[in-house]
């Protein structure tokens, strides 16, 4: 039989050629969206690999308006409180709190410019925010990538009086790590509630990088306008220590063998105001980056669904006219006493013969078009959110500052390869469609005898 399979195969050029063609290129679909999934998961494992495991304690904006700026209130002890906890394996609080640069000039552009009063320009001149974090490396806009370390190290919870600055801020005023500058307690502040005027020399410890993504109406917007310090140096501008500031937010670190849900679900147990405070999973906080996962996803799973659906539909249609236009083969094979399930197997074999070419050549099709078509349906989905986004800053006048860009963040890029287990999966998927196919094309006919076969054909 497999000498006739083969010899038909071959006899039939035209007709295997364009069952091949079709297998080829529903094959090189499902690779390609296999491999799309591959490559989304494992970005979304980099992206979300330091906060899988982690919640934040943020303020309930409904009862806490937080301080008279805007900014988080949470209150030291009670982070404590949850830190002391025997399933938190470790934490990051945060301290936004604003100073004046002594001796240096922030960055300007002609967009701050334009939005700048008489009374800001002469309050907010030399103006920076300040993000006091006890761990910079899992600060959230390390984390989200808004900004990046290029140079120097990060931020430790035994620094004190030590910064990373922008690489642009640090151009401008010609330092660089080791340098020390003072930095200042602004009095316009309206978070400096005690009227504190503290002047706080500080080192550089590290160099960051990053730009906003959209536009922005005042210069303290800006990523180069933003210094990360130690804690007790942000707490310090607002006459606090690091017990008496009140805090952004704070991110906990569950351990390994917790589950993340009961962990929160217990925390309701401790002496804390709980209606002051949210606990919210971190990888909520990047919603963006989620439904541009979601995203792709979904395009990837209708792309190999409509693949084998299609592949199935039109290889069935051509067996059946090819089984059709063999009936009189089928009844001398069955008149010379061949069974039935002989004639099967000789057609399996001929299918065998054109899908084996079909399945090597969608590997290095797949390879080819994979990343054409991967970041294609990459930039549709993150278009269609950024355009999302934009309506949604028009609507709510939301600033540009790294927080905001970190919450809208999306995928940038998609690491596509074409792995010998994917093409294994579709060839089992792409088998299992390809013989149901020809079973349902071929049983008709077969179930027949050969004088019915004969005189269809006529």
């Amino acid at each position: 039989m497999i000498k006739n399979a083969l010899a038909y195969v071959t006899r039939k050029s035209l007709k295997s050629l364009i069952i091949l063609l079709v297998v080829l290129s529903m094959s090189t679909l499902s690779l390609i969206s296999l491999s799309i999934k591959d490559a989304t998961n494992k970005a979304s494992e980099e992206t979300f690999g330091n906060i899988t495991n982690s919640f934040s304690m943020e303020i309930n904006r409904q009862v806490n308006p937080g301080t008279p700026r805007g900014a988080g209130n949470v209150k030291g002890e009670d982070i404590k409180k949850i830190s002391d906890s025997e399933e938190i394996d470790g934490y990051v609080k945060r301290i936004n709190s604003v100073a004046d640069l002594v001796d240096n000039d922030i960055i300007e552009t002609e967009e701050t410019l334009s939005n700048l009063s008489e009374e800001r320009a002469k309050n907010f001149k030399r103006t920076v925010m300040l993000t006091g974090v006890n761990d910079s490396s899992k600060e959230t806009k390390f984390v989200s990538g808004a900004y990046t370390l290029v140079e120097g190290s990060h931020l430790e919870n035994q620094d004190k009086n030590k910064i990373l600055m922008h690489t642009d801020l640090a151009k401008k005023n010609n330092l660089k790590i080791g340098d020390k500058i003072k930095i200042k307690s602004n009095l316009f502040d309206a978070d400096n509630e005690k009227g504190a005027d503290e002047t706080v020399e500080v080192e550089i410890k590290g160099l960051f990088d990053g730009h906003n993504q959209g536009g922005v109406s005042a210069a303290q917007e800006l990523y180069e306008n933003t210094l990360i310090t130690d804690i007790d140096t942000a707490a310090k501008v607002y006459g606090n220590t690091e017990d008496t500031a009140v805090y952004q937010d704070a991110t906990f670190f569950v351990k390994g063998d917790k589950n993340l849900d009961k962990v929160i679900k217990n925390l309701g147990n401790l002496d804390i105001n709980w209606k002051e405070y949210n606990l919210i999973k971190s990888s909520s906080n990047y919603p963006m980056l989620q439904q541009s996962i979601s995203g792709i996803y979904g395009i990837a799973n209708k792309l190999f669904i409509g693949s084998i659906v299609f592949a199935g539909i039109v290889v069935a249609l051509l067996l059946f006219l090819w089984m059709n236009a063999r009936k009189k083969e089928i009844a001398v094979f069955l008149s010379l006493g061949i069974s039935k399930a002989q004639i099967f197997g000789q057609f399996v074999t001929e299918l065998i013969f054109i899908s084996i070419p079909a399945f090597i050549g969608s590997y290095f099709l797949a390879n080819y078009t994979g990343k054409i078509m991967g970041n294609k349906i990459l930039n549709k989905v993150t278009g269609d959110i950024a355009k999302q986004v934009s309506k949604q800053a028009q609507s709510s006048q939301l600033g540009g500052g790294a927080e905001v860009d970190g919450f809208n963040k999306t995928l940038t890029s998609l690491d596509i390869n074409i792995s010998p287990k994917s093409l294994i999966y579709v060839i089992i998927f792409m088998s299992v469609v390809l013989l149901i196919s020809l079973f349902l094309s071929s049983y008709g006919i077969l179930k027949k005898k050969p004088k019915e076969l004969l005189i269809d054909n006529n």
